[in-house]
């Protein structure tokens, strides 16, 4: 089973969200990073972009595809990785860690209580997803 770190909220699109104080941070998870292969290109929002949640915030590509990242809140880009686009290899070796992507400040707080824990996206996986 794909690392999945307890501490992390998931959405069924394969990111997480880990709260930092008045924002969380957010990236896409072992199991997203296994399946897509190796990162080659990593296309992010600026600071300051709006998000809603569910909806494409930017596009991660990889030897095998090209694929929509999905903001797991909906709220206001503070940061940004600017590591990504010069190393995006990062992402295969650190998803939870250096290879995040974004910090939103969320505009809808309760947003959160929808994601999946980390028990819940396991079993998401387990069930094939």
């Amino acid at each position: 089973m794909a690392n999945v770190p307890a501490d992390l909220r998931y959405t069924k699109d394969h990111e997480w969200a880990k709260p930092e104080g008045e924002r969380y941070r957010v990236g896409i998870t072992a199991y997203a990073q296994e399946q897509l292969g190796d990162v080659v290109f990593v296309e992010l929002p600026k600071v300051g972009a709006k998000v809603t949640a569910k909806q494409s915030f930017g596009v991660v590509e990889s030897v095998k595809a090209v694929s929509d990242l999905f903001a797991p809140l909906s709220g206001e880009i503070v940061e940004v990785n600017g590591e990504l686009p010069g190393a995006p290899q990062v992402v295969n070796q650190d998803p939870y860690g250096q290879g995040w992507m974004i910090a939103i400040a969320p505009s809808k707080a309760d947003e959160w209580k929808e994601l999946l824990t980390a028990a819940q996206y396991e079993q998401f996986l387990t069930e094939g997803h």
